[in-house]
C-alpha cells in the first residue's frame, strides 16, 4: 500500500507504483527495484527492446538462458512458441549445470541467447564468449548485457586486489573480476560476433525514461552471428 501510485511503471508487468524500491550492492541507489517483478533499469530496457524492437515475444525459437533473472524467468517459461532451456552452474533454476567456458550444447543450437551479469564474474571471459559464439546458430542474436563504464576504454582488471571490501569498492561487487570497459565491444567482435550497440533510451522521452524508471544512455550489446 506504501507504494501505491502512478506515478510510474513496471513494463513487463504493467503495473503502476508511487515510486520503486532502492536498491544496491555497495551503495543503495534510490527509486529503481520493481515491488511486483523486483526488475532493475537493466531488465525494464531489455524487455521494452524485445517488445518494441524484436519479434522475440511472436517467433518460434531455441532460447539459452544464463542464471536466468526472476523478472523474466516465469514468463519466458510460460511462452508457448519458445523452447526455453535455462543454465547455469549453481542457480536451483537452471535447467542445465554447466560451465560457460565447458558447455554441452551442439554447435549452431540456439537461435537467441540470454547472458545478462555473467561474463564480468568469469576470469576467461574470451573463451566464454567463444562459447557462446559457438552454440548460437547462425543469423542468431545473443544479448550480452555486463556492468560496463562508458568512460574508460579499456577494461581493468587485478587479480592482486584480494581484500572483498576493496574489490567491491574497485570492481561493484566482491566477486566481480573486471571493470569493463569500451572496449567490451571489440572483444565481441574478436570472436565472431557481429555487435550493435543499442542506445535504446535515445529512442524514447524523457516521460517515459524516468516513468519506466530506466538508465538513460546504459548501452545494450546485441550479438549476432552472421
Amino acid at each position: 500500500m506504501y507504494y501505491k501510485g502512478n506515478k510510474h511503471q513496471d513494463p513487463i508487468d504493467g503495473k503502476q507504483f508511487r515510486s520503486f524500491l532502492p536498491y544496491g550492492y555497495e551503495k543503495q541507489r534510490p527509486n529503481v527495484l520493481s515491488p511486483s517483478t523486483l526488475s532493475l533499469e537493466r531488465h525494464r530496457l531489455l524487455w521494452l527492446w524485445l517488445k518494441n524492437e524484436t519479434d522475440f515475444f511472436t517467433k518460434p525459437q531455441k532460447v539459452l538462458h544464463f542464471a536466468p533473472e526472476q523478472a523474466f524467468y516465469k514468463r519466458f517459461k510460460q511462452m508457448k512458441h519458445l523452447e526455453y532451456t535455462t543454465t547455469d552452474l549453481n542457480s536451483p533454476l537452471a535447467d542445465v549445470k554447466a560451465d560457460i567456458c565447458d558447455l554441452p550444447f551442439d554447435e549452431n543450437t540456439f537461435d537467441c541467447i540470454f547472458c545478462n551479469h555473467v561474463l564480468e564474474h568469469i576470469p576467461d571471459d574470451e573463451k566464454a564468449m567463444q562459447e557462446l559464439f559457438r552454440i548460437l546458430k547462425p543469423g542468431g542474436m545473443a544479448i550480452l548485457q555486463i556492468p560496463q563504464d562508458l568512460n574508460r576504454a579499456e577494461t581493468f582488471e587485478d587479480d592482486s586486489i584480494t581484500d572483498p571490501k576493496k574489490r567491491a569498492e574497485i570492481f561493484g561487487q566482491y566477486d566481480h573480476v573486471r571493470v569493463y570497459g569500451r572496449d567490451y565491444f571489440d572483444k565481441l567482435r574478436t570472436v565472431g560476433f557481429t555487435v550493435d550497440k543499442v542506445d535504446y533510451t535515445s529512442k524514447l522521452s524523457e516521460q517515459k525514461i524516468e516513468k519506466y524508471r530506466l538508465a538513460k544512455g546504459e548501452i545494450l550489446p546485441v550479438c549476432y552471428k552472421a
